[in-house]
């Protein structure tokens, strides 16, 4: 088959001389055609990501913007940049997750915007056929997640999912909203002023000016940065400092302090002193299991308490929810990655979750399936702790 398809291109190429000479017409149409074709199969690979976001979103009536599950204000911030940019192309977006807000900080970014977010539970309740992914890139909790198939997914995140027509994933940002940011200040956006007492009433669309972001999206943006970096100082690189230092400009600074100071939940402070009282430290790696809690967000909290503590360079939190063993890690040092730590800990526990970034990293384990349930062995709490040392000591 190769000789036969080999002296077919031979003979092609020998007798294309002579076609060319009884045709010039048709070839130079042809060759017309081809290198047309080419230059513009090349402008399109080598349009900007927000160019071609731009162009998706002004082709559909309408897109759903989908967070991760529980989203956190980078997630919540990058939804409402998508909004903005949707806005201008004349399209309609509905902004949803499928989880629950419940973190202090992340109400009252929720809260303080006056944002008005839409929850699924399945497939079905996605309603466009357009659906664009932010701060993740594979759909996730929900029913029918996996047959999920976005148009577009940005996110800086470690992970294998991908949009139809766009994916700018970046790895080596350390917020979301970051890429947003650098989406704006390459269409030369500005800003204005919006009396964020949105409740009453919102932003009127004719005074909105073109092209341009309100204060409080603006505010939303710094903020997703600032938590997803611990203000700057952690995962984050020169593009985070640019960002942050191009929204500044139009950022409402009591709106920001609102946000970023809410009132702290009682279950969290208890949550936190049991992960104190409970540490166990094999310096500098910690661990600590405080048990039963309502509010699995005190889970990380706790974390981002413990690694504070002096002779603590990464530490790992578990908490128990319904069935479910939750973890939380974090990590200063730069001999652990906590993220793969915790991954390689529940690789071969079935259905159990776990991964994230170099600094900060996450998992959950069904009890059941760490009791033994179905193919596995079972792993004592014990022997989990055993494994989450061995990790962070590079033993895994």
């Amino acid at each position: 088959m190769y000789l036969v398809a080999q002296r077919d291109l031979v003979s092609l190429a020998e007798g294309f001389p002579g076609y060319a000479g009884e045709n010039p017409v048709l070839v130079a149409v042809g060759l017309v055609v081809l290198l047309g074709g080419g230059f513009a199969l090349y402008r399109y690979l080598t349009r900007s990501p927000v160019s071609r976001l731009q162009s998706l979103l002004a082709d559909h009536d309408a897109v759903t913007v989908l967070m991760h599950p529980n989203p956190d204000p980078d997630a919540m911030s990058s939804a409402l940049a998508v909004d903005q940019l949707a806005a201008a192309a004349g399209t309609d977006t509905v902004l949803c997750y499928s989880g629950e807000i419940r973190r202090p900080e992340n109400r009252a970014f929720e809260t303080v915007l006056d944002l008005d977010f839409d929850r699924i539970e399945s497939l079905d309740d996605i309603r466009t056929e357009a659906v664009v992914l932010v701060d993740h890139n594979e759909p996730r909790g929900f029913a029918g997640a996996e047959k999920l198939e976005p148009v577009a997914v940005i996110d800086h995140h470690p992970g294998s999912g991908t949009g139809r027509e766009l994916t700018d994933v970046r790895t080596d940002v350390g917020a979301c909203a970051t890429i947003f940011a650098g989406y704006f200040e390459s269409l030369d956006w500005d800003f204005f002023e919006v009396d964020v007492a949105l409740t009453d009433g919102g932003v009127e669309t004719d005074d909105i000016p073109e092209d341009a972001m309100p204060s409080h999206v603006a505010t939303g943006l710094v903020y997703g940065i600032q938590s997803d970096t611990r203000s700057l100082t952690n995962g984050c690189c020169a593009e985070d400092f640019a960002a942050a230092a191009y929204l500044y400009q139009g950022i409402d600074s009591d709106l920001l302090n609102r946000i970023a100071n809410p009132q702290v939940d009682a279950e969290v402070l208890e949550v936190k002193s049991r992960a104190i009282s409970e540490l166990e430290v094999r310096s500098p790696y910690g661990f600590a299991d405080v048990g039963e809690v309502s509010n699995t967000d005190a889970i990380p909290q706790a974390a981002d308490e413990l690694e504070a503590l002096e002779g603590v360079s990464a530490v790992v939190v578990i908490g128990e929810k319904e069935g479910t063993i939750r973890i939380a890690g974090r990590s200063r040092d730069d001999r652990v990655h906590i993220g793969r730590a915790i991954e390689a800990v529940v690789e071969n526990i079935p259905m159990a979750e776990g991964g994230g970034h170099a600094r900060m990293g996450g998992g959950k384990i069904s009890i059941d399936y760490l009791d033994g349930f179905g193919p596995g062995e079972g792993v004592t709490r014990d022997e989990l702790r055993e494994r989450l040392f061995d990790a962070m000591a590079g033993e895994r």
